[in-house]
């Protein structure tokens, strides 16, 4: 492990951590659309926007996984740093189980307020059969989602990126598979996609069950190691929080948006939907190396190895803005042509490759961004982590967002993304300013 974490060269030790989450992350993509497509097939509108209201739960159920698999993923890497592998085996265990019983609790307050929150989320009576369809499967579903991201944020911890992209990926294709079997021959509808998806996350449980008890030296499922002290359960709570009102913000700043363009007409609002899809392959790229090597930052942050850090954040940052300004640059340029492969009317071209110039044209700021959050999340700092997740797509997002529209009308709310970007990387080189620079110039 240290062999890893300290003497290999930070480009090498980067990569062999960051690439598989990345690849990974590819591979949510491609589920993503291949889901969207099969759905569709069905050619019934309803079935369709059933299951589309039901994206909030599905992040919902990622952001409560979050909590304990990013939260735990930083505490442990700070304390194999300082080679407490004692303490790092009981966070483990407890991240795991305590994961177990937050899906239980989830599912039966699921089934409990079905109604209500089916209604919150805009179902109408042409939609509520569907979207109950896909809603209680996945009700049922919420441990094997919740747990998912427990296992396969903390055995990176050890260094087994390439393990956990395997369960991910292996858990992926079969649900590619199973879902327009589900979908069609079974009759399952909306159903059927749901179960699909659930069995997928299911099998990748069980895929990262098997590594932890085969190939982990740290990691367990040992449940009489779960015991842990209350200001370990902060230390995590501190960051896997913020962590998940990340999650949350980012579905928050796309319905906000969507609102605002609504008002401007349903050609605005399919535009800014095409121009999402496209900008999230960017997005996926630059989350996936910047998590990826969160369990090196904290990792030589435990062990006081300033300088190395240093190199690591320093390449992390290169990484990430030029990944950013290369991929940006590109897309910008055959914007118009990326939109008409989707919806090749002439309004729809025009707004989307607005949108999709105005979002990427800030992507290095948010590449910094997400190193400046994952250093703090990695380091322990709980108030950097939280004012991080609250402001891009939060609370800068909302700010901006009612100030451009009175201000400037259609092309306010066209810009208020990058303009939230913009403060927002102001905001994290402030912070990191502020708690790391006295420390990284020792």
């Amino acid at each position: 492990m240290e062999e890893l974490f300290v003497k290999k060269p930070t480009p090498q030790a980067y990569f062999q951590l960051a690439l598989p989450v990345v690849f990974g992350m590819l591979a949510s993509m491609i589920y993503n659309l291949a889901d969207t497509f099969f759905v569709s097939q069905t050619q019934n509108t309803s079935l369709v926007a059933g299951v589309a209201l039901c994206t909030p739960l599905f992040s919902f159920m990622l952001a409560v996984g979050d909590i304990f698999g990013l939260g735990g993923s930083a505490l442990m890497s700070r304390l194999l740093g300082q080679k407490n592998t004692a303490t790092s085996r009981r966070v483990s265990s407890f991240c795991a189980y305590v994961a177990l019983a937050t899906g239980l609790v989830v599912t039966a307050l699921l089934l409990s307020f079905e109604t209500p929150i089916l209604n919150l989320f805009g179902a109408t009576t042409a939609t509520y059969p569907y979207a109950a369809q896909f809603y209680h499967i996945m009700a049922w579903g919420a441990i094997f989602i919740i747990f998912s991201l427990v296992p396969s944020n903390l055995i990176r911890t050890e260094g087994l990126a390439k393990q956990s992209m395997i369960a991910t990926v292996v858990g992926t294709v079969l649900t590619i598979i199973l879902d327009p079997i589900f979908i069609f021959p079974l009759h399952g509808g909306a159903a059927g996609a749901a179960l699909a998806t659930v069995t997928g996350y299911a099998l990748t449980d069980i895929v990262l069950i098997y590594f932890v008890l085969k190939q982990c030296q740290v990691n367990t499922v040992d449940w009489h190691q779960m015991r842990i002290s209350g200001h370990l359960i902060r230390a995590i709570l501190v960051i896997g929080i913020p962590a998940s009102i990340t999650n949350l913000m980012q579905s928050f700043g796309t319905a906000l948006l969507n609102n605002y363009l609504a008002h401007f007409g349903t050609t605005q609002v399919a535009a800014v939907g095409i121009a999402n899809k496209i900008y999230m392959v960017v997005m996926l790229l630059m989350v996936g190396f910047a998590f990826g090597v969160q369990p090196l930052v904290g990792y030589n942050f435990g062990a006081k190895q300033f300088p190395r850090l240093k190199k690591i954040i320093a390449f992390d940052l290169f990484i990430e803005a030029g990944l950013a300004l290369i991929l940006a640059s590109l897309l910008m340029l055959v914007a118009p042509t990326l939109v008409s492969w989707f919806m090749p009317q002439p309004a729809i071209i025009k707004a989307g490759s607005l949108l999709l110039r105005s979002l990427l044209s800030t992507t290095p700021f948010i590449g910094a961004i997400l190193v400046f959050t994952t250093v703090f999340q990695s380091t322990g700092q709980a108030l950097g982590a939280f004012i991080m997740s609250i402001s891009r797509q939060g609370l800068v997002f909302l700010i901006v967002i009612v100030l451009a529209d009175n201000w400037f009308g259609y092309l306010g709310v066209v810009w208020s993304q990058p303009i939230a970007d913009l403060i927002t990387f102001i905001i994290g080189l402030a912070i990191y300013q502020f708690k790391f620079k006295p420390l990284l110039t020792i």
